[in-house]
């Protein structure tokens, strides 16, 4: 009995992180909104700035659960700049979490609220959140149906136009490496193969449209491409079978003890510019994922295992960039519930936010 107790009590461990992320999202939908109608008259760019300080605020609170909460260790290999610049960010994919790995290096440079996505177009629906993405500069994107590149490049050109901050996200597989959908990595191998490419085995392969046409769009604005490499430490099994990577909610329960981040940063002139040439560009970079992959799971010398290949440091973040903003967002909300008008008018935010952003995203995004 006391050990299913205490069994049941573990499982529950992201409970609180998840209750006071989601808790404090209509108390943040609030504040943006009040602050988007007071910007009307004003130039664009204040407007950005404006709303980039306030996601930093909330994804500060996401990463104190995500990496003083769960106690993760961060490994990183490369030398990550110090400066703010403009990128685009590309990377392996394989777990919800990854999106707040990108939370995870842009706060080590003071750009944390210059991120913005390309999203799976499911995503869109998510009640407040959905919605909010697309505000910020995020870009849905369906897997199924024709992409279109008109769309993304008016969105990132407006943003350059009112010289809006860029961290821009892309996931290139356009699914997650899941090692329970073997025939989804058949597939992406099968296509490799019958266009003579080189056959990945730790990732998938990766699409270049999203890529070229933001590479593309952003040439005369972009300082870099951050090409990223991402493997979960614990991912492998006693037969050296490749796991699914950690859950959201897997991580938050402490699943993942170290997490091993490969950084390069790669010039804009070394990239092609024309889209065929891009394209093979891109699955060379996947190539060094998979073989930094292939070195990470599957060394012989143990020694060699569960770690890149060159010098790392354990990156560990100061409680002064999370605590603040947790203290912040979580007294806001406690006062909104406190009164019964705040309580209404925290409701009505979660329902009347979540229809109106429903129908926005289903007629704008």
């Amino acid at each position: 009995m006391l050990l299913s107790l205490l069994l049941h009590t573990y499982s529950l461990r992201y409970v609180l992180p998840a209750a006071v992320m989601l808790g404090t999202a209509p108390t943040y939908i609030l504040a943006w909104g009040a602050w988007r109608l007071l910007s009307t008259l004003l130039p664009a760019r204040f407007y950005h700035h404006v709303d980039d300080r306030l996601y930093t605020i909330y994804q500060s609170m996401v990463l104190f659960f995500f990496e003083h909460y769960t106690g993760v260790q961060i490994i990183l290999y490369g030398d990550l700049p110090k400066n703010k610049e403009n990128v685009v960010w590309i990377s392996n994919h394989q777990s919800a979490v990854d999106w707040i790995i990108a939370d995870m290096l842009a706060i080590r440079q003071n750009t944390l609220g210059h991120i913005r996505y390309v999203l799976k177009d499911g995503l869109k629906w998510l009640p407040l959140y959905g919605w909010y993405f697309s505000q910020h500069g995020g870009m849905y994107v369906k897997r199924s149906a024709r992409f279109n590149e008109k769309k993304m490049r008016n969105k990132l050109h407006m943003q350059m136009k009112t010289k809006t901050p860029m961290y821009f996200v892309i996931f290139p597989e356009g699914t997650r490496y899941d090692p329970e959908q073997p025939k989804v990595i058949a597939d992406s191998q099968a296509y490799a193969d019958k266009e003579g490419l080189p056959v990945l085995k730790h990732v998938l392969t990766p699409r270049v449209k999203a890529t070229h046409v933001a590479i593309d769009s952003m040439k005369s604005y972009l300082d870099a491409v951050y090409d990223i490499t991402v493997a979960y430490e614990g991912t492998i099994d006693h037969k050296g079978q490749r796991k699914l990577a950690p859950s959201m909610t897997d991580f938050l329960c402490k699943e993942c003890p170290r997490l091993h981040i490969y950084f390069e940063r790669i010039e804009l002139e070394d990239i092609p510019k024309e889209q065929i040439f891009m394209r093979r560009w891109l699955h060379e970079r996947f190539e060094v994922k998979d073989k930094l992959l292939i070195e990470f799971y599957d060394a012989k010398d143990s020694k060699r295992r569960n770690r890149f290949p060159g010098k790392s440091v354990h990156s560990k973040l100061s409680l002064q960039k999370t605590v603040p903003s947790l203290l912040f967002l979580s007294g806001l909300t406690a006062s909104m519930l406190l009164t019964e008008s705040g309580r209404k008018l925290y409701i009505k935010t979660w329902i009347y936010g979540s229809l109106l952003g429903c129908l926005w995203v289903s007629i704008k995004a």
